[in-house]
């Protein structure tokens, strides 16, 4: 299968988006992401998406393995491989064990800690029902800030649409990165401080 839109070259997404994603690309270990590359050929949309995007994850409130426990969730429920494998290596950044990966994929009541069980319903039910559930609300009430909750239901909402996004492109997942760069292992220091 190829994608229906291409990743941009520089002529296709102009200079700058070409940099950042260079840059998106070295802090991962590898070439420019798909994702990026595409989403940058609509020039006016791609830098104020990524500004959104970065403000969720990994500038977030919610510790990152959360946060990638409930994106893996929402790749998983959308079907979405392309963030299934590119947040399956963010989660495993995080501190994520290859086995709580995997078991994201058996829903909330998969032997979870009341806290990320209550996150993983939460994600289930705005997904299918776009609202979480009285019962799911009065279990994370006690455990989350006002701002937290806000920030799950973004989360939640802004992974399916770039899942949407992804899948009706079709673009291609990236491979995986060749080594650990020194951008990584910061960002996996920032992340296991919070």
């Amino acid at each position: 299968m190829s994608p229906r839109i291409e990743p941009g070259t520089t002529r296709d997404i102009g200079r700058i988006n070409a940099g950042i994603t260079r840059l998106l690309g070295a802090a991962t270990g590898g070439p420019p992401p798909n994702l990026f590359t595409t989403l940058a050929r609509h020039r006016g949309v791609f830098r104020k998406w990524l500004r959104f995007a970065g403000a969720l994850m990994p500038g977030g409130r919610l510790p990152r393995d959360e946060s990638e426990l409930v994106i893996l969730r929402v790749a998983h429920n959308t079907g979405c491989e392309y963030e299934w494998r590119h947040h399956e290596r963010l989660g495993a950044q995080a501190g994520l064990s290859p086995g709580e990966i995997e078991r994201v994929r058996l829903g909330p009541d998969a032997g979870w800690t009341e806290r990320r069980s209550a996150l993983l319903r939460a994600a289930d039910e705005l997904l299918s029902e776009t609202r979480i559930s009285d019962e799911t609300w009065n279990r994370l009430r006690p455990l989350l800030s006002d701002e937290d909750l806000i920030e799950l239901c973004l989360l939640v909402g802004h992974y399916e649409m770039l899942a949407m996004t992804l899948n009706s492109l079709e673009v291609e997942p990236d491979q995986p990165p060749r080594r650990r760069t020194r951008a990584m292992r910061i960002a996996e220091r920032i992340a296991n401080r919070r």
